[in-house]
């Protein structure tokens, strides 16, 4: 679950307890949720930023996966019933992000894998600890595709084919400081708090901007708009028909 509080003028959003913060369900609909408040509550302030962070060793380490394959209908695990529910449900949640009315800022402060990665990228910002802590892409070593959509939030948010073979093609395990070197993290900081705090600084830098978050999020949309366009399958779960998996995500 997580929670939102208001501080200084931002939105905090901290996914909370001391697990693996594995994305199911439950936890994506808590964090949409939130998102759709801090959305609502920010048309009656000035203009702001959104930070997503963490309690715990984990920011979040990638899909639940038991969860996925414990259905106890044979025939719902073989067509992958879960697993593309969770999917939709995370891709509704990063077109969320890049659709969100201000910019966002990642504070992550523990370890981030697979989904969890991606749902990193999906901020505009990304500032982390370098004391605990890395970057994932694990589905080369637990014998998973990437999916398309995946690796189209990698290309969009990382410069170099370099280091896509890194983060893809060797599973690297990222800490702060080679992310900084790798253009893949803005900073790097000392501890949870100094993190969170660099977000906050940031945050109030990026607001003093004034600027307008409807125009702000069109822009992004813009930027990203290939990122939006991969969001409408996921292939390695079998959900392959863009036109109905577009209509199932937006009604989520």
């Amino acid at each position: 679950m997580c929670t939102l509080e208001k501080r200084d003028g931002l939105f905090i959003l901290t996914i909370t307890g001391n697990d693996e913060h594995r994305l199911n369900p439950i936890l994506i609909d808590s964090i949409r949720a939130a998102l759709h408040r801090a959305k609502i509550e920010s048309e009656s302030m000035g203009p702001t930023a959104l930070i997503t962070t963490a309690q715990g060793k984990f920011f979040s380490n990638g899909y639940d996966l038991s969860w996925a394959f414990s259905d106890p209908d044979p025939v719902q695990v073989q067509a992958q019933t879960r697993s593309k529910l969770m999917s939709k449900k995370l891709r509704c949640l990063v077109s969320e992000f890049i659709s969100f009315p201000m910019p966002t800022i990642a504070a992550v402060t523990g370890h981030a894998s697979a989904a969890g990665f991606a749902l990193v990228l999906s901020h505009d910002y990304i500032v982390m600890r370098k004391d605990r802590g890395f970057l994932y892409m694990s589905e080369l070593d637990i014998r998973m595709k990437i999916p398309t959509w995946f690796m189209q939030i990698v290309k969009s948010k990382i410069a170099s084919p370099k280091v896509w073979r890194e983060v893809i093609l060797k599973a690297a395990k990222i800490k702060a400081e080679m992310a900084v070197e790798w253009g893949i993290v803005d900073s790097a900081h000392d501890s949870a708090e100094e993190t969170v705090e660099a977000a906050a600084r940031l945050g109030m830098e990026l607001a003093k901007r004034n600027w307008d978050g409807k125009v702000y999020a069109e822009n992004r949309k813009t930027v990203f708009a290939d990122v939006m366009a991969a969001l409408s399958s996921d292939e390695t779960v079998g959900d392959t028909d863009c036109n109905d998996s577009h209509k199932a995500v937006s009604k989520l």
